[in-house]
């Protein structure tokens, strides 16, 4: 569907821009936004690299299973239907690790990992279980402590201050992340008595 929507509008643009007679707008934007994506992509591999660098060194030094210790009492209190030892406990701690650093490309894999680890626990294939539900509004609205991605969108933009927007991340994605448990525990109690 979003493919759909992104079509129409590219078509509708080009349209617009040929009824009108400024066809060669359409041509000049398409070759500009096609140099800064390329220009933006080569200068956030190695804000990338660096990132994904200091988190496989967290993890070699421990830090990234200190972060999981820390976690795990808050994953089996919003995942109580998970066993403790289920590799989908240390999926989950790792994509919300990863997300707390600001890694979301870092983030991807094991989110992915942990909903097929989930599944396994599923004896309805065809429908989300309370706890695919649960990690999938953790996942999106997870706190964030340092944006690494946008710092380094901003810094390739030329940005005064890139690192500006660290405190108004942490205060809007710490709200996301507590009105997705609040919604969570809510919608839970919810669907748990029109069912009983």
């Amino acid at each position: 569907m979003v493919n759909i929507i992104w079509l129409l509008m590219l078509l509708a643009g080009i349209i617009v821009a040929g009824i009108t007679g400024h066809i060669e707008v359409v041509t000049e934007a398409s070759l500009e936004a096609a140099q800064t994506a390329v220009t933006l992509a080569l200068e956030l591999i190695g804000l990338m690299a660096m990132w994904l660098g200091l988190l496989k060194i967290a993890e070699e030094a421990g830090l990234v299973t200190l972060l999981a210790r820390l976690l795990r009492p808050f994953t089996c209190y919003l995942f109580p239907e998970i066993p403790r030892d289920h590799p989908a406990i240390g999926s989950i701690i790792m994509n919300l690790s990863a997300n707390i650093l600001g890694l979301g490309n870092a983030a991807t894999p094991f989110g992915l990992k942990a909903m097929q680890e989930l599944q396994t626990l599923n004896t309805r294939p065809e429908e989300a279980t309370p706890a695919m539900c649960t990690f999938l509004g953790l996942n999106t609205g997870c706190l964030t402590l340092i944006p690494a991605t946008i710092i380094g969108i901003r810094a390739a933009a030329s940005s005064t201050d890139p690192t500006i927007i660290v405190g108004p991340t942490i205060l809007a994605t710490g709200f996301s992340m507590i009105t997705a448990v609040v919604a969570d525990r809510f919608l839970r109690r919810f669907y748990n008595g029109r069912r009983g």
